[in-house]
């Protein structure tokens, strides 16, 4: 198995066994902002899906700028954690679809999240897909390697440790 072939692997297990995600969306002040969300990934990894009301600031975030970053990680809040966990940050842009591509999102998300029926049902409820453009992944505390999706592609760079 190439190494590209491998960290994509690593992301897919990662975002298989991960429930939630800290998502990050700039102000209009440009600052960032911090929301944790309930998250799904399709399997070839060139998106993500997850749901909000429009009535939050995250939402108003998204009207501003729709690039957007998560963060999703395995840790257990052990001193282990440091040379066990792994995280992985993804870049992308977020939209709002509508109609029937809407209607899949929502059954990919229900999929993963079914106790979450009624919010994601309710008219206030966006449901948003996240266009991944790379993942950042992160292993042993400091072994980071990017990995692109373009045009639904996957192409991994190894990158220097941090």
């Amino acid at each position: 198995m190439s190494p590209t072939a491998e960290h994509f692997n690593q992301v897919r297990a990662l975002l298989e066994t991960q429930r939630y995600a800290v998502l990050s969306t700039r102000q209009g002040n440009g600052h960032p902002y911090g929301s944790l969300v309930a998250f799904s990934a399709a399997p070839d990894l060139t998106h993500l899906v997850f749901c909000t009301l429009r009535a939050t600031r995250k939402y108003a975030n998204l009207g501003i700028d729709a690039r957007v970053s998560l963060l999703i990680d395995n840790r257990s809040n052990a001193e282990t954690d440091l040379q066990r966990a792994s995280a992985v940050t993804v870049l992308g842009t977020c939209q709002e679809p509508q109609g029937p591509p809407r209607e899949r999102l929502l059954q990919s998300f229900l999929a993963q999240h079914p106790s979450m029926a009624d919010f994601v049902r309710a008219p206030s409820c966006a449901v948003m897909r996240v266009d991944v453009r790379a993942y950042f992944l992160v292993t042993r505390f400091q072994n980071v390697v990017e990995l692109h999706i373009q045009q639904g592609e996957q192409d991994a760079v190894d990158t220097p440790s941090r």
